[in-house]
């Protein structure tokens, strides 16, 4: 068997199911990880705020890794144990390029998500599941004018989530625009968190130094780690563990890249993974 000290666990399409709920099954075997000394923690590309923490609460989950590696929690708290983010010579240039485009952008400071009142039309269009594009409408800040709410308060970003919405011809509107700007940018890194979207951090972010990070504070080794995920801001975390685990309803890439695929979101692949490693 594995030396497993810690579990890394992505949410959505992944622990969640598509209603965006953890199962019964998945929450008992967390908690049977965590009563043999093993860490699970969260690793997700939602802010700390978007956690949801009236079903996290059941679970004695502690700590998680937010917005792909930017940020770290201690959850019971609100501690923020560490974070790079970006700052206003990084982010503003890349606003200022964004906000000409017909999409809705989520920026996540300080833990929570802002979005420009000039979205909200684009984010009614999106073509998300209905659980998540009610967290997405409903559980950000609005603020008129971002680049200058960032430059008044001296805020840094800890990362940037664009969703975008199909034309008549099922072409996203100004996606590969917008994909071919970002990576021709090297000061960050550009991935997708699922349904079309594209996600992006400071170039030297990913929840994979996060783990590293992560490890080295509880005092892990990461040959002693194992992560869960489903799409391509979990790739890094997945070659950073010791063992990486795809979900059966990840991307190609992901499950390429993983050393085991477990079962879909919907039918407790999480529950199962940890049993396969921890409780055969």
């Amino acid at each position: 068997m594995p030396d497993i000290r810690l579990i890394a666990l992505d949410l959505d399409g992944t622990l969640f199911d598509n209603s965006s709920r953890i199962s019964k099954r998945n929450i008992k075997t967390i908690q049977k990880a965590l009563e043999h000394g093993v860490h699970v923690v969260i690793s997700t590309g939602r802010p700390f705020a978007g956690l949801p923490f009236e079903q996290l609460k059941d679970t004695g989950i502690r700590y998680a890794i937010t917005a792909n590696g930017s940020a770290i929690y201690d959850i019971p708290t609100g501690k923020c144990l560490a974070e790079e983010a970006m700052d206003e010579e990084i982010i503003l240039p890349v606003l200022d390029f964004l906000l000409t485009k017909d999409i809705h952008m989520d920026a996540f400071i300080g833990g929570k998500g802002y979005t420009p009142v000039q979205c909200i039309p684009a984010g009614e269009k999106l073509t998300v599941p209905v659980s998540l594009k009610h967290y997405i409408l409903n559980t950000r800040i609005r603020v008129d004018n971002l680049p200058k709410f960032i430059q008044d308060n001296q805020l840094k970003v800890q990362k940037m989530t664009l969703n975008f919405f199909p034309e008549e011809n099922g072409i996203f509107k100004d996606r590969d625009e917008v994909k071919q700007f970002l990576q021709k940018n090297s000061r960050v890194s550009c991935v997708s968190g699922g349904y079309n979207n594209l996600e992006f951090t400071r170039a030297d972010v990913n929840k994979g130094a996060a783990l590293y990070t992560l490890s080295d504070i509880l005092g892990i080794k990461p040959s002693q780690t194992m992560a869960i995920g489903d799409t391509g801001n979990d790739l890094a975390i997945l070659t950073a563990a010791g063992i990486g685990v795809a979900m059966g309803n990840a991307t190609e890439e992901v499950r390429k890249n993983a050393d085991y695929v477990t079962a879909d979101n919907t039918k407790d692949g999480v529950a199962l993974a940890i049993e396969h490693f921890l409780f055969p």
